[in-house]
């Protein structure tokens, strides 16, 4: 289903807005979807002309080729193939700005996914070079680039990504009994770990503890393989009004192998939700006094989390659910607030 944000808003014959162009790989890209469609569709669009256009398939991008825009984001993933597309619209519009939006790449993607490691640090050291600006979406994943000398720091900027969260701060709060109510969502793929939390559950049948397990991807049969006899475990298939599925669940699990970020966390975070979330890249740093880190790839430290969460008074487990929603207040207007700056730091004296 493509993007509902091209254009944002109707384009004045004597437009003074800058024009930005946004390119994404394709049109279902999960969280950038959301986020992206979170900011083009925003406030932001009084004072920018934003459009967005995908290299894969999207008719558009060659009418965008030659649409003169002002500063291009690149939120496409990084890969060789996708240089001759970013330098032919370089070429194309000489004046225009590049600013690169690094969304999957993090030291827990690397480590995971990456076997020629100098090949793909090359890779990244063009890119980057190549942009007037890079944006990272967690101070872990910057952190990563400047390690690696990937990035000249004066390039970088950090903007933790924050996608709208009105509803999810519209989640109720509910009683918490038995069996404890676990919720994960997400695609179906070897990066969200799922594989591991139900291995995990496999290590303690008798909690009184049940999982939603919702979503859909390329690993659904091999999952619900893997959960047979499980009858604690429930795959609801595609949630398409995530803080309504919330509403029904104490806490949520997030047992991805790597995230550069993790809106899951987030979400759970706004709808006071407390959290078991993998020890890597962007998660630890959003879980402060609102659950639990356990190792990534770790089923028996899952399990040990999930049996002490069960353990825990529903009071704290309440505490837990306060402090995470405190502690993202505000964060999608702040969100805003540095995007618009850093357009405005990328475009100069537009």
């Amino acid at each position: 289903m493509a993007l509902p944000i091209t254009p944002a808003k109707p384009v004045a014959l004597n437009r003074t807005n800058p024009k930005i162009l946004h390119i994404v790989g394709d049109h279902k890209m999960g969280g950038v979807k959301s986020t992206l469609g979170g900011l083009v569709n925003s406030e932001l669009a009084n004072d920018f002309d934003f459009s967005v256009a995908s290299i894969a398939s999207d008719p558009t991008l060659r009418e965008n080729w030659r649409s003169q825009p002002d500063l291009i984001v690149c939120h496409h993933p990084l890969r060789f193939k996708v240089l001759p597309h970013l330098l032919l619209l370089k070429w194309l519009n000489p004046h225009a700005k590049v600013l690169v939006h690094e969304h999957g790449y993090s030291q827990g993607y690397e480590t995971y996914n990456v076997k020629a490691i100098a090949r793909f640090h090359t890779m990244l050291k063009i890119f980057y070079g190549l942009a007037d600006q890079v944006a990272a979406i967690s101070q872990a994943q910057g952190n990563w680039m400047l390690k690696h000398h990937l990035v000249a720091p004066e390039k970088l900027k950090v903007i933790t990504q924050c996608p709208p969260l009105q509803h999810f701060f519209e989640v109720l709060p509910k009683p918490i009994g038995k069996p404890l109510v676990l919720a994960a969502y997400g695609r179906f793929c070897e990066h969200k770990g799922f594989d591991v939390l139900i291995n995990a559950l496999k290590q303690i049948p008798h909690l009184p503890v049940q999982l939603k397990l919702a979503g859909e991807g390329l690993l659904t049969a091999e999952l619900k393989q893997l959960a047979e006899g499980l009858p604690h475990v429930e795959f609801v298939g595609r949630v398409d009004n995530v803080p309504q599925f919330l509403q029904a669940c104490d806490a949520v699990v997030i047992p991805s192998r790597w995230e550069a970020w993790g809106n899951v966390c987030l979400e759970a975070k706004a709808a006071a939700r407390p959290v078991i979330a993998s020890d890597v890249d962007g998660l630890t740093e959003q879980v402060q006094n609102c659950g639990l880190l356990v190792p990534p790839d770790d089923p028996a430290k899952l399990a040990e989390a999930i049996a002490h969460l069960v353990s825990l008074p529903a009071e704290q487990l309440q505490t837990w659910g306060r402090n995470g929603r405190n502690a993202v207040q505000g964060s999608n207007e702040r969100y805003l607030a540095e995007w618009k700056t850093l357009f405005q730091e990328v475009l100069g004296n537009f």
